[in-house]
């Protein structure tokens, strides 16, 4: 049984500037009879053979070329899908075990389709929209179930739902997803004045950020920081270097550590370092 080799070292050529030219290179290559295909399968299964999982990728790229075709709906450059394509066949011919009983190109299809999606929900949308299991198999199977261009009515909404075993507000929400498109947060260099001040940047409003309360929150932090630089000051030398070996250090000491430091015990050490924070606290409420 084949090893698992790294069966990028096979990779035929891929498809570049001239997709016509490739499209007519794989569409060349003859088809594998089924006798073929077993023999070559068996001979990389059993025996590593690399250059018989060449042939059998080889051999099945037009089926890739085909795949590809039906989703070019989704706006995305043919010959970035046929790669992605080609990388699921390849790791499909790397699993194939010639004794499952089927053809080649039936297991394939799993692995070359799961590469073409992961692909296009990279690439499709700068903003994520599907990222469940579940949201998905929706988002792919929703755009084949629409019959019109138009939003789905409430009937049509209720049958895809039924047919792919969803809540019908899920369609909703993957239907509208699916018609949002991508904005640039800051106005574009060249745009005009009316135009700059209808980007995003110069209406949405951060929630989060209160200006007031962040002058606020600095001041305090501030002041404490003071106030405890201060109150540090006041401790003897031996305090202040068990609460800054303590507490203040990136390497924080243990008692033990300091106990054999000052040749006490650590009890003692734990004494000292409370009665420091007692009076530090005293201090900073003062």
């Amino acid at each position: 049984m084949n090893t698992g080799k790294n069966l990028q070292v096979i990779l035929p050529t891929l498809p570049g500037r001239d997709l016509t030219a490739y499209i007519a290179s794989v569409n060349s290559i003859a088809v594998l009879t089924p006798a073929q295909e077993r023999e070559l399968a068996n001979q990389y299964y059993y025996e590593d053979n690399v250059d018989a999982a060449r042939q059998l990728v080889m051999a099945h790229l037009r089926f890739v070329v085909h795949m590809a075709k039906t989703y070019s709906g989704y706006g995305l450059p043919q010959a970035d899908l046929i790669q992605e394509g080609n990388v699921g066949l390849m790791k499909a011919v790397k699993r194939f075990n010639p004794e499952l009983g089927v053809r080649l190109v039936s297991f394939a299809v799993h692995w070359i389709k799961a590469e073409m999606h992961e692909y296009i929900l990279r690439n499709w949308r700068i903003v994520k929209i599907a990222t469940t299991k579940a949201q998905r198999k929706l988002f792919f199977n929703l755009r084949s179930s629409k019959k019109r261009l138009g939003w789905l009515n409430n009937a049509e909404t209720q049958a895809v739902a039924d047919d792919l075993g969803v809540d019908a507000k899920v369609v909703r929400q993957m239907e509208g997803r699916m018609s949002s498109y991508d904005t640039s947060f800051d106005a574009e260099p060249d745009s005009d004045d009316d135009a700059v001040y209808r980007a995003p940047a110069y209406y949405l409003e951060d929630q989060s950020s209160d200006i007031a309360l962040n002058v606020e929150e600095t001041e305090w932090e501030e002041i404490t920081n003071s106030s405890l630089h201060l109150a540090l000051e006041e401790l003897d030398e031996r305090s202040k270097d068990i609460l800054s070996s303590r507490w203040l250090g990136d390497d924080k000491a243990t008692l033990h550590e300091l106990a054999d430091k000052y040749g006490i015990s650590a009890e003692r050490i734990r004494q000292l370092e409370k009665n420091a924070m007692n009076k530090i606290k005293a201090q900073m409420e003062a």
